[in-house]
């Protein structure tokens, strides 16, 4: 079981370094800046994942009445943005991968300081749980190791060797895509009991709900084309597991009911952010390019 846990850690690093470093080959510093410097957009992503979105788990939480277990773990899942999976969806979706990424890695490293606040005052104002104490810097170093850099790198690749970038571009792509459906697969693989135990209950329905209502949160409360708007609804529906596998490990002893409940929320909402993403990637191919119109 150890070796299988660190096989899948290593796929998990590899996804997410592939991953940042596709979106940083496919970038361009005029595009970087113009989403960075767009003050409207960073105001109102902010504003949706720190704010809209872990006060929308509290509210599905206290509407489907979870258990304890099932309450935390959508609190603690829905406080922790910037989720790899983020920039992969812009990527399925054919959406706006420069500025998925740009505002992935900028809400994972502000997520890993607002993270503990967050979880505390509202565990403390639902009368649930106990008090959560992380390592901050621990997590910060972790986002830019595994998502900053990559990227980084290949921004730099693209803007000094471009040729190189091209030629690249879809190994990174390929590397991404088969370390994905690896993740995926292991995520399921390994968390299966703890799945099918939760069959019927309302932890997996919330987390689907959860996801589905936070990935059109995410698209309203964005500005710009309708691609980019959606790239930010994908981001807001998928969290960053880390901060919230550390918080179980540190706060609640790696409870396993909590585990659990984490492991089918987290399974059921990217179920639900995928399945839009493929939704939305089917259409925009199906889309008639300018200048032409499709024959009936």
């Amino acid at each position: 079981m150890g070796t299988l846990q660190s096989l899948f850690n290593a796929v998990t690093v590899i996804f997410i370094a592939a991953t940042m470093f596709t979106a940083g080959l496919g970038a361009t510093l005029p595009s970087l800046r113009a989403v960075l410097s767009n003050v409207p957009l960073l105001v109102l992503v902010l504003l949706a994942n720190l704010v809209v979105v872990p006060l929308l788990a509290w509210g599905i939480a206290a509407l489907f009445a979870l258990p304890e277990a099932a309450f935390i773990a959508l609190l603690l899942t829905a406080s922790s943005p910037g989720g790899p999976f983020g920039a992969k969806l812009g990527m399925v979706q054919n959406g706006d991968v420069v500025a998925g990424a740009a505002v992935q890695v900028l809400l994972a490293a502000i997520g890993s300081i607002t993270f503990g606040p967050t979880v505390n005052v509202i565990l403390e104002a639902a009368d649930v749980g106990g008090e959560v104490s992380l390592d901050v810097a621990t997590l910060v170093l972790t986002v830019a190791v595994l998502q900053l850099v990559p990227f980084a790198v290949g921004l730099v690749v693209r803007h000094y060797a471009p040729s190189a970038a091209q030629s690249w571009h879809p190994v990174a792509a390929a590397v991404s895509n088969v370390t994905f459906l690896a993740v995926l697969a292991g995520m399921l693989v390994g968390n299966w009991r703890d799945v099918v135990a939760l069959i019927g209950s309302r932890s997996l329905l919330a987390g689907f709900l959860f996801a589905v209502i936070a990935f059109a949160l995410g698209t309203a409360l964005a500005t710009g084309p309708w691609e980019r708007r959606t790239t930010m609804g994908g981001i807001a529906a998928v969290r960053n597991a880390g901060p919230a596998l550390a918080a179980i490990g540190l706060a609640f002893g790696n409870e396993p009911a909590i585990l659990g409940a984490l492991a089918a929320v987290l399974l059921s909402g990217l179920a639900a952010a995928v399945s839009i993403a493929a939704v939305l990637s089917h259409r925009r191919r199906q889309k008639p390019a300018p200048g032409r119109v499709r024959n009936r």
